[in-house]
C-alpha cells in the first residue's frame, strides 16, 4: 500500500510540474466526455418526452378530425374542375352526410379492434357564474374520453349514464376554469351558464400540466380550459348541426360561391385500438368505412400520433448514433493525445527513471508511477468533461427547445470510460519506461 501510496504521490507530482501540458492533454477527454453526457442527456430527455407525449394522447389512439368546408360544395375535396380538368366536377358537387355519431356507431360495429371511441364537439362560448365571466370551450364528450385521455376527476364525480340518456345539464370544468371563474370557492353542486344554457358543475379536473409545445405538436388541447358536458346534452340543448332549422333553410337561398357552414355533427373523434399491431390496419380501415359513408367525400382527417412518435423517435435515435460517433472520436484522439505525451514524457524523464530504478524501484513500480499519471490526466478530463456536458445539455434543452434529462448512470459510464482511456493508452509508455535500462539511463544526458 505504501508504494501504491508512494507512485500515486510521484505522478501527481509529475502532472503539477507540467500544468499547461496536462490541461492540453486532457481536452481530449474533455470534448469527449461532454459529448457523451450531453448525447446521453439529449437521448434520455428525448425518450422521456415521447412516453410523456403518449400519456397525453393515450397509446394505440387513432384521431379523425372533421375537415371545414370549402367553396367548391360540401365536401372536403379541394380541387376544382381548372386547377385539375381530369376531375369530374359533379363529383365535387356530391352530398356527404359529414363525420357523425352515426359513423362512430358503425366503426363501432364494423371494427373487432376498437377498444373504445370518443367522439367530440367543441364550441367556444362565454360562461358565467354570479359576476365573473369567462370565455371557454365547451365540449362535448362521452365518458370514454377521460380514460383515452388519462384525464381524471380530483373533485366531484364522473358523468353517470343517466346523464346521457335524459340529456342533463351537469358539466365537468378543468382547473384552470374552477380557478378563474369562482374565484377560490368550490364548484361542485353550483349552477353556470354556458352560452345561453345552464350547467350544473358535477366534477373538476385535476390539474395537468403540458407544454405549450407539446399542446401545437400533438395537435391537442388544453384541458384545464375546458368545460365539458355530455355529448346528448350538447346536441339537445346548445347545437347539433345535423338538425335543419331557419338558418339552413336561409343559406339555401344564398349564393352558390358563399362558404358554406360547417354540417359535421362532431368535430373529432379519438379510437383507441385493441394492441399496437391493429394500428394501421385499422386506420386503413376506418377511412375506407368512411368514405363509403360519405359518398366517396374525404371530408375528414385520419391521424395516427403514434406514428408521428415513433418517426420522431427514429430520427432521434439517428441523431444519437451521430452524437456518440462524434464522442467517440474525440474519446479516441484524447486517448492518443494522452499515450504521445506520455511517450514523450518517457524520453524527458529517462535519467529520473534510471535513478529510481538504481535506488531500487522495481519494473511495477515505474508501470504504476506512468500509469497513475495517465489515469489521473484521464479522470482530471472526465471531471470537467462531466460539468462542460452538464452545462451544454442545459443550455441546448434552453435554446434550441430540445428536451435534456441528466442521469446518474450516464456520470458514471463517463467517468469509467475517462478512467479506461487513461488506463489504456497509458499502459504502453509506462511499459516502455519500465523495460529502460538503468545504466543506460543514467548515462542518457
Amino acid at each position: 500500500m505504501q508504494a501504491f501510496i508512494l507512485n500515486f504521490k510521484l505522478a501527481l507530482q509529475g502532472i503539477l510540474q507540467n500544468k499547461l501540458r496536462s490541461i492540453l492533454t486532457a481536452l481530449g477527454i474533455i470534448f469527449g466526455v461532454a459529448a457523451v453526457i450531453a448525447m446521453l442527456g439529449i437521448g434520455t430527455g428525448a425518450k422521456q418526452s415521447i412516453v410523456d407525449q403518449l400519456s397525453l394522447i393515450g397509446a394505440n389512439s387513432i384521431v379523425v378530425n372533421a375537415k371545414m368546408p370549402n367553396q367548391n360544395g360540401r365536401g372536403g375535396e379541394e380541387e376544382s374542375e381548372d386547377a385539375n380538368p381530369n376531375i369530374d366536377p359533379d363529383a365535387l358537387k356530391g352530398y356527404t352526410p359529414g363525420l357523425s355519431l352515426a359513423d362512430m356507431d358503425a366503426l363501432r360495429t364494423i371494427m373487432p379492434t376498437t377498444d373504445k371511441i370518443s367522439p367530440e364537439i367543441v364550441q367556444d362560448m362565454m360562461m358565467i357564474y354570479d359576476k365573473s365571466i369567462q370565455r371557454a370551450r365547451c365540449v362535448g364528450i362521452t365518458n370514454d374520453f377521460f380514460d383515452i385521455n388519462n384525464l381524471a376527476v380530483g373533485q366531484g364525480q364522473y358523468f353517470h349514464a343517466k346523464h346521457f340518456e335524459y340529456g342533463s345539464n351537469v358539466c365537468i370544468i378543468g382547473m384552470s376554469v374552477a380557478t378563474k371563474l369562482f374565484k377560490g370557492t368550490s364548484p361542485l353542486g353550483k349552477q353556470m351558464k354556458c352560452g345561453q344554457t345552464w350547467f350544473k358543475v358535477v366534477g373538476v379536473l385535476e390539474p395537468r400540466r403540458v407544454q405549450k409545445s407539446k399542446i401545437e405538436e400533438l395537435s391537442i388541447r388544453d384541458y384545464n380550459d375546458d368545460v365539458f358536458i355530455p355529448i346528448s346534452s350538447f346536441l339537445l340543448r346548445i347545437n347539433n348541426r345535423k338538425r335543419i332549422g331557419e338558418a339552413d333553410v336561409l343559406q339555401g337561398r344564398q349564393d352558390q360561391n358563399e362558404v358554406m357552414q360547417n354540417y359535421h355533427q362532431i368535430d373529432r373523434a379519438v379510437i383507441r385500438i385493441t394492441e399496437p399491431k391493429y394500428v394501421e390496419p385499422s386506420a386503413e380501415l376506418i377511412s375506407r368505412v368512411l368514405r363509403r359513408r360519405h359518398n366517396d367525400k374525404i371530408d375528414f382527417e385520419i391521424e395516427v400520433p403514434e406514428l408521428l412518435l415513433k418517426q420522431q423517435q427514429k430520427t432521434q435515435e439517428t441523431l444519437n448514433f451521430v452524437l456518440a460517433v462524434i464522442a467517440g472520436i474525440s474519446l479516441l484522439v484524447g486517448g492518443i493525445g494522452i499515450m504521445n505525451i506520455m511517450l514523450a514524457s518517457v524520453l524527458e524523464r529517462i535519467k529520473e527513471i534510471g535513478i529510481r530504478r538504481s535506488l531500487g524501484a522495481k519494473r511495477s513500480d515505474v508501470i504504476l508511477q506512468f500509469l497513475f499519471e495517465a489515469v489521473a490526466i484521464s479522470l482530471i478530463g472526465g471531471l470537467l468533461g462531466i460539468a462542460l456536458g452538464v452545462v451544454s445539455a442545459k443550455v441546448v434543452a434552453s435554446y434550441a427547445d430540445i428536451p435534456t434529462m441528466i442521469t446518474w448512470w450516464s456520470i458514471a459510464i463517463s467517468f469509467v470510460v475517462a478512467a479506461g482511456i487513461g488506463l489504456i493508452f497509458g499502459l504502453l509508455p509506462a511499459k516502455r519506461a519500465a523495460n529502460l535500462d538503468p545504466i543506460t539511463a543514467l548515462r542518457t544526458e
